[in-house]
């Protein structure tokens, strides 16, 4: 894991699908594979009006004027994230549901011919939150980064939509339940044919009272 670091991504976009709609906005924090954050940086990125619907700016907070003044082309804004990325280490995207960023990324490195500077693997903080829920016995209402923060107690009410905020947001729930999901010691083997044991229920034979 040495070897690993991590680039929490969030991406703010003119509507949900990659072939007709721009990304507006890039966040990332890196870290390394400890979760010890290493670079920071947000982004605003020159998008085509005819490619952001009315709903997408209002939920994401897109002001025309503002962006005029402040947005980089998608050309420089990849390679600037790209350069965030440590020399020499695998840069595995992370987030929440990070396969929409991705999605989004992916086509516009390749469309600017740029070199795509990450893995192909992603760590989804979805997949955390769920698996806590299953290990904790919690129930689960939805697998949003508003519900895993608000259980987390991060959060209270409505989680609005901005790159860094999010991205930040992310990685203080994944610290979180990275922080609950302490080791715990293996169960003992069962026989073959057996029912696989509940998560804490002792095993016959292993030692734990049986």
């Amino acid at each position: 894991m040495p070897d690993y670091a991590f680039a929490f991504l969030d991406c703010e976009f003119g509507g949900l699908d990659p072939e007709l709609h721009d990304i507006t906005e890039v966040a990332v924090i890196v870290t390394d594979y400890r979760l010890v954050e290493l670079a920071c940086r947000e982004w605003k990125v020159r998008a085509r009006p005819e490619r952001i619907s009315a709903e997408a700016a209002e939920l994401s907070g897109y002001d025309p004027a503002l962006w005029a003044a402040e947005a980089l082309p998608v050309r420089q804004v990849l390679a600037e994230l790209a350069a965030l990325c440590p020399p020499g280490k695998t840069v595995v995207p992370a987030g929440q549901n990070v396969r929409m960023d991705v999605a989004f990324l992916e086509r516009a490195y390749k469309r600017c011919e740029i070199p795509w500077p990450f893995d192909y693997h992603v760590i989804d903080l979805a997949t955390l939150f769920y698996a806590w829920s299953l290990v904790e016995g919690e129930t689960v209402t939805a697998l949003s980064l508003r519900q895993a923060a608000t259980a987390a107690g991060l959060a209270d009410g409505s989680v609005p939509h901005r790159a860094l905020a999010d991205a930040r947001l992310t990685l203080e729930t994944f610290r979180h339940y990275v922080g609950r999901l302490a080791p715990r010691r293996p169960l003992a083997a069962v026989s073959p044919g057996a029912p696989a044991p509940l998560l804490g229920v002792p095993v016959p034979g292993s030692g734990d009272g049986a």
